[in-house]
């Protein structure tokens, strides 16, 4: 494991303590009771996987340029197995998402939109993948359905 586990009130009570910890892990995930879990890591890891994730991003983007995405197309299903499910147009258009969220992502020092992305095609490959779903959300609407409310908007339609 690259990282381990301490309750939050740990750093709290015992700050000298639990940051000698980071001499033995890569990280401490700091557990929270009512909230969401928080990561301890030193700066200097932090910015020796932020050069990995910014180096892996232009690679990336570079074997694309010069290969074309048939290159990545056929590496892809060792990273990521569930994009045998995606259909080949598909495939296609998750390269190219890859490669420009990748190099934004990491020029905003954010990976967010990158898992946000990966998550967002996973879970269209598991759509793919289940053919009931699938139809049950490809079938045609029968009739007007009304109008479509803005995400967020909670006021009732009539």
């Amino acid at each position: 494991m690259a990282y381990d586990i301490v309750p939050f009130s740990e750093l709290l009570h015992r700050p000298a303590v639990t940051t000698r910890l980071l001499d033995s892990v890569r990280a401490l995930r700091l557990r929270r009771r009512d909230a969401g879990d928080l990561a301890l890591m030193r700066v200097e890891q932090l910015e020796s996987e932020g050069v990995v994730v910014d180096f892996t991003a232009r690679l990336l983007a570079s074997v694309v340029s010069r290969l074309g995405t048939g290159a990545v197309r056929e590496v892809l299903p060792d990273a990521v197995p569930w994009v045998t499910f995606l259909p080949d147009a598909d495939v296609d258009l998750f390269v190219r998402e890859l490669v420009d969220v990748a190099r934004g992502a990491t020029a905003l020092g954010n990976l967010t939109p990158l898992a946000t992305l990966l998550t967002q095609w996973r879970h269209s490959a598991e759509i793919y993948a289940d053919p009931v779903l699938h139809a049950q959300l490809t079938r045609a609407a029968e009739g007007d359905l009304g109008p479509a409310v803005p995400p967020g908007d909670n006021r009732d339609t009539e």
